[in-house]
């Protein structure tokens, strides 16, 4: 027995796992980046294309892309563009919640494999509807990632660059939808659209099965889920209730029917427990004053960028006569977007990354972006419209990091996943969605293009407004408190930092 001990001490430490925190945040970036591509492609002339028209003499010219081949009218086109939201919005919320009783990592995999398959699906689609329920689909499967991406990022991040690889993280959503665009443009105009969808699935599948053949990982605040299965020959059902308290069923015998019916009393046992703890979790996070007001603020912002994103070309062509709109907005958005998320993350790291400091400078750049973006519209020449925009983009951008950093460290570890839900959730309903259309009605009542971007870039300073608010709310930094995991031993290092037996895989 010594001598194993010896041996056992003598022996070298395992080497460092393949998996690295630097590792990860690539990875998931990548993924990110492709869930945006999605995004910009089926928005793309060559995927989306256009619908067939007829001319006063009658005669017809045939469509292309998806508009062209199902003969969708432009209501059905937004539809699909927007369908996504339907499976992101309801899902999110239960995948946060699933959190706490499965692996998150293995939750990933599952949300991946689900959006290859849709994607797949929308390549393979025959109607308006097909089509449709795979966009709702992939909704669903971008759920899992964009809850749970971020704090396992937040987690494994070096202290002092936290923020800045959330900024790297959330970067990938402006520079996804460019190369959407492109990507989308290329492979319609080339091959047909179809191949886009099928394109987008081949490069995800290898992350889908990846989230099944790594080592689970476990995020900070939650207990270590066993995944091993029990054998054929145990007669007993466990059921971990809120309390963490095992209560065991005996089924005696073969007793099929005994059996069965113990099984529907465990599983909807099960399912009500989920309610009620997604219950609790929620009225913890509306409690709480800086995470209302971080996701209000938030609300405000993204009502803004979403209309920016859907009227900000049509807006320059009729008020500065652009006859390259498209291509100008969505440069500077590239370009801005880039290096204001990745100057805001920087920044915020450099103040000494707090809630409080986060909350100056969400509300310090929203406010300086808003006098820009305002005075731009304000301009009479292009060419001044340009510069003053672009400053404005850049400092509006520098929002990204900060905001989601709140988010994550107001609220206890174990809640990080539904904190990041719910805000994506509500930025979506109350943000962007109602936007778009609201602006139109806007337009249609006052017939003044400058005059509505001024109207709408105003609401910039109603988020800024929020946020400083947020400056003199009392706030501590939850994202140490373990408390309701007592029995845990909390590891103050990255996770990722080596594994045990010294391997990424399991075996």
């Amino acid at each position: 027995m010594a001598d194993k001990d010896s041996a056992a001490a003598a022996a070298p430490p395992p080497p460092p796992s393949w998996f690295s925190p630097e590792r990860l945040l690539i990875i998931f970036c990548v993924i990110n980046m492709l869930n945006y591509v999605d995004r910009g492609a089926i928005a793309s002339n060559g995927v989306n294309g256009s619908s067939r028209t007829c001319d006063d003499k009658g005669i017809c010219t045939s469509g292309s892309g998806i508009q062209g081949d199902f003969d969708l009218n432009n209501f059905e086109d937004g539809v699909l563009s927007s369908a996504f939201m339907v499976g992101l919005l309801v899902a999110s919320p239960i995948f946060a919640s699933l959190a706490k009783s499965h692996n998150p990592f293995r939750l990933i995999g599952v949300g991946l494999s689900v959006w290859t398959f849709a994607t797949a699906g929308c390549g393979s689609s025959f109607d308006f509807w097909s089509i449709a329920i795979c966009r709702m689909l992939v909704g669903v499967g971008e759920a899992s990632f964009i809850s749970l991406a971020a704090p396992f990022i937040d987690d494994n991040a070096p202290v002092a660059r936290k923020t800045a690889w959330l900024a790297m993280f959330y970067m990938c959503i402006p520079t996804g939808v460019a190369l959407g665009y492109v990507y989308g443009g290329l492979v319609g105009t080339h091959f047909h659209w179809r191949y886009a969808f099928w394109g987008e699935a081949f490069f995800m599948l290898p992350f889908a099965v990846f989230g099944f053949v790594m080592k689970p990982l476990q995020l900070k605040g939650f207990a270590l889920i066993e995944s091993e299965k029990a054998p054929a020959s145990v007669e007993t059902v466990s059921l971990v209730t809120e309390d963490s308290e095992e209560s065991k069923v005996a089924v005696v015998g073969n007793d099929a029917h005994a059996m069965n019916k113990t099984l529907k009393s465990v599983g909807a046992s099960s399912i009500w427990n989920q309610i009620l703890r997604f219950s609790k979790d929620m009225k913890v996070l509306l409690a709480d004053q800086v995470y209302v007001v971080n996701v209000l603020g938030y609300i405000a912002y993204n009502f803004v960028i979403g209309a920016y994103s859907y009227w900000g070309p049509k807006a320059g062509y009729n008020i500065y006569h652009m006859s390259n709109a498209d291509l100008l907005f969505g440069g500077i958005t590239i370009v801005c977007g880039i290096l204001g998320t990745l100057s805001g993350g920087l920044i915020l790291d450099r103040m000494n990354a707090t809630i409080s400091n986060a909350f100056k400078l969400l509300s310090g750049a929203t406010f300086l972006g808003a006098i820009f973006c305002f005075s731009a519209f304000c301009m009479s020449s292009l060419s001044g419209f340009i510069a003053l925009f672009s400053v404005g983009e850049l400092l509006v951008f520098a929002t990204q990091a900060p905001v989601n950093y709140v988010c994550l460290h107001c609220v206890k570890p174990s809640l990080r996943p539904l904190s990041m839900a719910i805000s994506t959730v509500s930025i979506h309903i109350f943000g962007d969605v109602p936007s778009s259309p609201l602006v139109g009605v806007l337009q249609d009542h006052v017939n003044n293009w400058r005059e509505t971007a001024l109207i709408l870039t105003s609401v910039f300073f109603v988020a800024a407004a929020i946020w400083f608010i947020g400056v003199f709310i009392r706030s501590v930094d939850m994202s140490n408190d373990d408390g309701e995991n007592q029995g845990t031993e909390i590891n103050k290092q990255p996770l990722l930092g080596g594994n045990e037996d010294g391997s990424c895989c399991e075996a």
